[in-house]
């Protein structure tokens, strides 16, 4: 008996949840965009497709240049009028958006999951830790913002489509919290439509707030350089995050820039198995399309027959496929692993990636298959990439030195200490690093020389908003830094230095 969709589940009842809940933000199967304190019908439609099948969900409308500058000037003055507006009644529209997202959780869920193939459980945890982190914030903001004040202009938000809401809807709030109008610009590849109905929730409960679709290279110098805005959040791949700091670089403006690295496991003098074992596999979730992802482990040669004891069964467990299909109608959701990757682009990209380290000398140690993971009778799988590991890659493959951004590992076999903490350094910086190792003290030593912002000993690192503060090393990172207090200092102004890497910390004003 073949699979079928969950009741409930298919995309045109979730749509037309979405737009019963929110009418304004929709003119048909078409998302407005959120401009000059409204919803217009303004921009070129452009069809977007979900991961799971290829099929189209909607028409999302790009707007221009012109467009977009017309929206930050009204944006800027929003913030001005938001800025002066007592704190009290900061928190109160804020928490009064949190309960209305809050009573639209499922909804918001299951968008991702149609957007960006998130699990139902993956999905569920996106929307709720957006919500109750920012409520930690709510909590806390009255002392941190002592003696702080807004900016002079709005927070400009350039988010990837991996975390619509703990990252970006995350962030936007607490950045109103603290006196901030903000602008986001949609994720062209996937998110589009939970974050339309997360920002129409947001703007009924009062909130300045400013989402716009369009081309990151038509947008991104408004977006970026306009003289209005006053801070530039960015969360992307190296490239594009390149440009934005460039773009910066004669500005002053204050800037967060988030860009991938190669974050890596160095197994050395280790012997617990097991422990390792339950960090790996939950490591594979969302098919490590998150920024805090480890798909390098760089072994001790001494234990890479212990370590591949232990690791390629966990591979071989990892349960991937369709997130919303079940057996009988009264199943519930496949708890899985991952679905697809966020398009039929990047799955082949990365399969491009894997065929040439494989050519150049990589050793394929696993290969998974599609065949036998839950899928509809049918339907299209080409976004779909089952978990691969490769041993050895070449220097000269992409794989090498950049992060995959899918479910695709590599393993380096080193006998040194130094060559350990090269291979583990290979991509100029990371956010995030672990090393397996059973004296503590040995492995504090080497931690030193790791370029990752937080490492792990025996444990993985995430990237946290609350009490601990998150950032980079090498070209993983630049500018302010974030995380619980430091999130607020980095979207305000005040008497103390701001933290962060800046390239000439002297010269950065002192907030």
């Amino acid at each position: 008996m073949g699979l079928r969709l969950a009741p409930g589940t298919a995309w045109e009842d979730v749509l037309t949840r979405a737009v019963a809940t929110t009418p304004e933000a929709f003119t048909g199967g078409t998302l407005r965009n959120l401009v000059e304190g409204g919803w217009q019908p303004v921009g070129t439609p452009s069809p977007v497709r979900t991961p799971i099948d290829n099929g189209v969900l909607v028409n999302l409308s790009r707007v221009d240049a012109a467009a977009a500058r017309a929206a930050v000037a009204s944006a800027a003055a929003a913030h001005r009028a938001w800025a002066a507006t007592p704190l009290a009644e900061r928190k109160a529209r804020v928490v009064a958006a949190l309960d209305e997202l809050a009573r639209h959780r499922d909804l918001l869920a299951t968008l991702l999951v149609w957007e960006i193939g998130k699990p139902w459980r993956l999905a569920c945890a996106d929307v709720d830790r957006a919500l109750d982190g920012v409520r930690w914030y709510v909590d806390q903001i009255d002392r941190q913002l002592a003696g702080r004040q807004p900016l002079p202009g709005p927070v400009s938000n350039i988010a990837s489509w991996n975390y619509p809401m703990s990252v970006l809807v995350h962030a936007e709030l607490v950045q109103l919290l603290a006196g901030n109008a903000v602008i986001a610009k949609t994720p062209s590849q996937g998110g589009a439509v939970c974050l339309t109905v997360a920002h129409a929730l947001m703007h009924r409960a009062g909130l300045p707030v400013t989402l716009l679709s369009g081309g990151g290279e038509e947008l991104s110098e408004v977006l970026v350089r306009a003289p209005e805005i006053g801070a530039v959040a960015f969360v992307g791949g190296r490239s594009n995050g390149g440009k934005v700091a460039a773009a910066l670089l004669d500005t002053n403006k204050r800037h967060m820039i988030e860009q991938e690295g190669l974050n890596a496991w160095g197994i050395w003098n280790f012997s617990q198995w097991d422990s390792l074992a339950a960090h790996l596999k939950k490591g594979f979730e969302y098919a490590k399309q998150r920024c805090t992802a480890y798909p390098r482990f760089v072994v001790q040669r001494d234990l890479v027959d212990s370590f591949l004891d232990m690791y390629l069964p966990v591979v071989r467990s990892v349960r991937f496929g369709h997130p919303l299909a079940v057996a009988a109608a009264g199943d519930p959701l496949p708890d899985l692993d991952f679905g697809p990757l966020i398009s039929a682009a990047k799955a082949d990209e990365l399969r491009r990636k894997v065929d040439e380290a494989v050519r150049g000398g990589a050793v394929p140690l696993y290969r998974g298959r599609l065949d036998g993971a839950p899928f509809l009778d049918g339907q299209d799988r080409s976004a779909y990439v089952a978990p691969t590991v490769l041993l050895a890659p070449p220097g000269r493959s992409r794989l090498m030195h950049a992060e995959p951004f899918g479910p695709v590992d590599t393993i380096v076999v080193v006998d040194t200490e130094d060559e350990l903490l090269a291979q583990m350094n290979a991509s100029n910086g990371a956010l995030v690093a672990s090393l397996a190792c059973d004296d503590g003290d040995e492995a504090g030593k080497l931690a030193v020389d790791l370029q990752a912002f937080k490492v792990g000993i025996n444990k993985p690192r995430s990237r946290g908003d609350r009490e601990e503060p998150f950032g980079g090393r090498g070209a993983s990172w630049k500018g302010a830094f974030v995380g619980g207090d430091l999130l607020v200092s980095a979207v305000t102004e005040g008497p103390t230095p701001l933290y962060g890497n800046f390239p000439d910390y002297s010269s950065y004003p002192a907030t």
